[in-house]
């Protein structure tokens, strides 16, 4: 080897035996923790921890309202501000903040969660301990903000999972965002329990105190705010003697945490004393008339939601308070008129028919066209449809006056062009063929009433089928119905053809459309539309209502005209029973097809009333009257109007009587029916009058009379009759002299009180 191979391997040798010794490298699991290593797992862990919260906040949404947080119940009150109803399955009336008395407001805050008004919204801690004891089983953990506990109430539900827990805090975080602390605090009150069945401080307030929330004192609010941490066991009502003392401690607790937060007086803290609440109330349910009652004010106002664009899901929402114009005075009194009247004389075990009779009623106050009674059946949960508003029966007779109307309105001539008022004369022969029409009708007058030539003002007053089967056709149907449809009838009812059948009122309407037609002519023409609602707000905000009082239907000359006509009806004809109420009164009474309805509509010039009696068998079937409370026929004179009569005397008992204020130019005079000429055997009768009537034709259901014996048919023919002297709205005659043949006396010379 050379010198120089030597000297390198020489070094090598030395530089081998020189170094130090490696050390030996950490092996294992030791590897991974070392100083550096922690500290960069604790950045990283905190990282995702992080990074997970963002993605957490990100990934859940504040929900939509839980459902069953948004609904309420509706509360239905009379006139007089006293809860009659209350409907929905859920005792909820949410108020809004500024109806919460603020003293009420902060002993809430100062028992629930005293540092609201200015912490985040979330109570890390407290949720951190709720979880932990939810995954432990330790069950239900206070601590939450009312924050939390709002969104807990409306957003999600009362399950105690660690996943609602975790979305609670974070929909908390992002409401705190959203929502200003008044917005969350109200949405709080208005969804907590406080036991009882009462969702929310209102309805709370109802349960407790029987008062709305705005009308609390502190003590009873403290109270309330007590009720959040235990509502069962806090209920003073069926609390144990521990639980009262709770109550009382958490009590004096929420009026203790006011004083530190400076919301109380310490000095007016130290006069404050318990205030026990009262017991529960009685459930307002909807027996009786207040099922009808609800149930005609739903209607309402689901008509008027519809007409200004909203939903009718917005009614089923909740939270309306309901004020109806019902008067109690009047509606005790027309309960009381047909028990009375009616109801006291069914006895249905002895009597078949007796369990047949139904009845139903409203009246109207026609200067506001508010309802302020209505009678609908004898229990709302017994006879589910409201006889009030029920449109299946046929209005009878009460139909005459309106075509009396559209005879005025129009400025109508019979066949014969002479101007139809309430002096025109017609021809009252029974089962008489209408004329001016192609379809053959020949309705039939009651017991074969006929009485020859007779003004219209006793026609009406005997309610002489005849007569107005032609005045309709002299009018025409068109017209007829057009004049009824703008008074306030329901012109889509099924029967409500333009048929000559159409003037025995063989068209149904409810006894409520029938109060507003009769309330347009009591209002001198003005449209009548009866409105059972006297305001209506939701959560606090008020539903602009319309007026029941709108423009002209009829011209006032017309609408006085057949109020002068009716005032005749009363004063002398089928309707005379009501006399007994000793003021003014206008009417007309009205049976129809068999028996099957009997009525009686009529008015002061202060209170409109319809009353309906209805046969009603077995699955809704439509049956006679007759035999009804052991009598013969049951005609609009009686049960009907005496049931009227009853309760308008009481109704209207201590006001002073009111007279007609009437202006018409409507002409009374009956003209002079012409004697034969003296060179020629008596003439037949006008072309409106035709001679001898047809055998008798067979009826449509309408066609049936409207009158109980009363007269004997007159034998001789019209045009061998003296004149007939003028006669007065009554339908009197103006002198002494009888009116021959129509005149209504009996043989000796007595009148007999006609029915219709």
């Amino acid at each position: 080897m050379g010198r120089a191979e030597a000297r390198r391997a020489q070094k090598s040798t030395r530089t081998a035996k020189g170094k130090k010794p490696k050390k030996a490298g950490k092996t294992g699991i030791r590897r991974f923790f070392t100083w550096k290593k922690l500290l960069a797992y604790f950045v990283v862990l905190v990282a995702l921890g992080a990074g997970a919260c963002v993605a957490l906040y990100l990934y859940v949404d504040v929900p939509k309202g839980n459902s069953q947080a948004k609904l309420q119940s509706n509360v239905f009150k009379d006139a007089d501000g006293k809860v009659i109803a209350r409907s929905g399955d859920v005792n909820r009336q949410e108020v809004s903040l500024d109806k919460i008395p603020k003293d009420v407001r902060y002993a809430v805050v100062a028992a629930e969660n005293k540092n609201f008004y200015t912490d985040p919204g979330v109570d890390i801690k407290g949720t951190a301990r709720g979880i932990l004891n939810t995954v432990m089983g330790r069950g239900k953990q206070g601590g939450s903000t009312i924050t939390q506990q709002y969104v807990k109430n409306y957003y999600l539900d009362q399950r105690q999972t660690v996943t609602r827990k975790v979305k609670e805090l974070v929909i908390s975080l992002k409401v705190q965002k959203e929502k200003s602390k008044d917005e969350i605090l109200e949405g709080y009150l208005n969804t907590s329990f406080y036991g009882r069945g009462a969702y929310g401080i209102q309805a709370a307030s109802r349960a407790y105190y029987n008062k709305d929330v705005d009308k609390l004192s502190l003590e009873e609010g403290a109270y309330l705010a007590a009720l959040l941490q235990a509502p069962s066991q806090y209920d003073w009502t069926v609390a144990t003697p521990a639980g009262k003392e709770n109550a009382k401690a958490r009590w004096n607790y929420v009026l203790d945490k006011m004083v530190e937060q400076k919301w109380l007086d310490k000095d007016k803290r130290a006069t404050m004393q318990f205030k026990e609440p009262g017991k529960p109330p009685a459930a307002k349910g909807l027996t009786g008339q207040n099922g009808y009652l609800v149930e005609a004010a739903k209607a309402e106002m689901r008509k008027k939601l519809a007409k200004d664009g909203r939903p009718e899901s917005d009614l089923d929402a909740g939270g309306w308070t309901i004020t109806l114009s019902i008067d109690n005075k009047k509606q005790k009194a027309l309960e009381k008129a047909v028990k009375d009247k009616l109801l006291d004389d069914l006895d249905p075990k002895a009597r078949a028919v007796d369990k047949n009779v139904q009845v139903g009623g409203a009246s109207v106050d026609p200067k506001t066209g508010k309802v302020v009674a209505l009678y609908g059946g004898t229990d709302a949960l017994q006879h589910w449809t409201n006889n009030a508003t029920r449109e299946d029966y046929q209005v009878a007779s009460t139909f005459k006056p309106l075509i009396f109307a559209s005879a005025l309105e129009n400025k109508s001539t019979t066949q014969d062009k002479v101007r139809i008022n309430a002096g025109t004369l017609y021809d009252s022969t029974t089962e008489r063929p209408v004329t001016g029409t192609s379809e053959h009708f020949a309705p039939e007058n009651e017991d074969g009433y006929s009485h020859g030539m007779i003004p219209v003002q006793k026609a009406m007053n005997d309610s002489v089928n005849s007569v107005f089967a032609q005045m309709a056709i002299d009018v025409g149907l068109p017209e007829v119905k057009k004049t009824a449809v703008d008074m306030g009838m329901n012109g889509k009812v099924r029967d409500f053809v333009e048929k000559p059948a159409m003037s025995l009122g063989s068209m149904g309407n409810s006894p409520l459309h029938m109060a507003g037609v009769y309330a347009t002519l009591a209002h001198h023409g003005k449209k009548v539309t009866p409105s059972i609602i006297k305001s209506a707000s939701q959560n606090g905000k008020e539903l602009s209502l319309d007026n029941p009082i709108g423009g002209d239907a009829i011209s006032r000359n017309t609408a006085d005209g057949v109020t002068t006509v009716l005032k005749g009806v009363v004063d002398d004809g089928t309707a005379s029973v009501v006399q007994s109420v000793g003021r003014q009164v206008a009417g007309k009474t009205g049976t129809s097809d068999d028996n099957k309805s009997a009525w009686f509509t009529g008015y002061t010039p202060d209170l409109v009333t319809a009353i309906g009696l209805f046969g009603e068998g077995e699955g809704g079937k439509q049956v006679t009257l007759k035999g009804t409370g052991g009598n013969g026929r049951v005609n609009g004179g009686t049960y009907p109007a005496r049931i009227w009569a009853a309760y308008t005397a009481n109704a209207l008992q201590g006001s002073e009587p009111e007279e007609f204020d009437l202006e018409t130019n409507m002409s009374t005079t009956v003209p002079v029916i012409p004697g034969p000429p003296a060179s020629s055997s008596p003439s037949a009768p006008a072309s409106h009058s035709p001679s001898p009537s047809p055998s008798r034709p067979s009826q449509s259901p309408s066609a049936s009379s409207s009158r109980t014996p009363s007269r004997a048919p007159s034998s001789a023919p019209p045009s061998s009759r003296p004149p007939v002297p003028p006669v007065t709205p009554s339908g009197k005659p103006s002198s002494s002299a009888p009116v021959t043949g129509g005149g209504g006396l009996q043989p000796n010379g007595s009148r007999e009180p006609i029915r219709d």
